[in-house]
């Protein structure tokens, strides 16, 4: 198992965060985290990374303690891609994606012709080795969350975590970025992605995790555990799950209900 979590709990003081969390991701799978705004996602991926210490079980990435990794090594193992945001400094896309090189060169040392020959074809890999010149600021979104996964591919690490990858994007964008992802995946990468979209969960997860005041509410397969109820309790709101067939293909489709309506 590229990423297991035993019994993790977390807490700020005497405030519980998360409870008991038990979950795996196999090699070369990926797996959502879905729920409501202040459910622990984003505790969870902190303690995933090392950034912070449970209160009570473990996190392994590649059979590693997190606990026990410094900064560098950890990097070795997993890394992170943040949401999509407008720079504050127009760097090229080819200096975005070199920064994750810093695991792999000393202290001081400065990048070298195979650092950046990585570096180009992380981006070219991603369809957007053409843009590695351009300023991070004028390029689109979806082209900039792209760059952000290069710069993690660079690190050499082969465990993702994403916080919701494709948020601020616009449809076209967010497919893209996560059909990226899912040809990852089938190249050996495990990706941890946190959504508020039941379908991108359906469409992109091998597995889900469904939080809900900070225990788990479902886990499993996405067809099995994101059914209308657990949706519906997720959420707050009622929801239907119905199946969509497409070129021969049927895929599960969630559909928030109006308030008055019952499932």
């Amino acid at each position: 198992m590229s990423i297991e979590i035993n019994k993790l709990s977390f807490s700020y003081g005497d405030t519980p965060i998360l409870r008991g969390i038990d979950f795996t991701v196999p090699d070369g799978e990926a797996a959502a985290v879905l729920g409501p705004n202040g459910v622990g996602k984003s505790t969870l991926f902190r303690c995933l990374l090392g950034f912070l210490s449970p209160s009570a079980g473990q996190v392994l990435v590649n059979g590693k303690d997190m606990r026990a990794l410094d900064r560098r090594a950890s990097a070795r193992e997993i890394a992170y891609i943040p949401q999509s945001c407008v720079p504050s400094f127009n760097y090229t896309l080819l200096e975005v994606v070199m920064m994750g090189l810093n695991n792999r060169m000393g202290l001081l040392e400065s990048p070298k012709p195979e650092h950046k020959k990585a570096a180009l074809e992380a981006l070219e890999s991603l369809g957007i080795g053409h843009l590695a010149y351009r300023g991070s600021g004028r390029v689109s979104g979806g082209e900039r969350q792209l760059s952000l996964l290069a710069r993690a591919m660079v690190q050499n690490a082969r465990v993702l975590v994403m916080d919701e990858p494709t948020a601020n994007l616009d449809c076209g964008n967010s497919a893209r970025v996560m059909e990226r992802v899912t040809g990852l995946t089938r190249e050996g990468y495990t990706v941890i992605f946190s959504t508020h979209d039941p379908n991108q969960a359906f469409r992109y997860a091998h597995r889900v995790l469904a939080m809900q005041e900070g225990k788990i509410l479902s886990a499993g397969a996405p067809e099995t555990a994101l059914t209308a109820d657990v949706l519906t309790r997720l959420y707050g709101v009622p929801m239907a799950v119905c199946p969509v067939t497409v070129e021969g293909r049927t895929f599960p489709v969630s559909v928030t209900l109006g308030e008055g309506n019952s499932i």
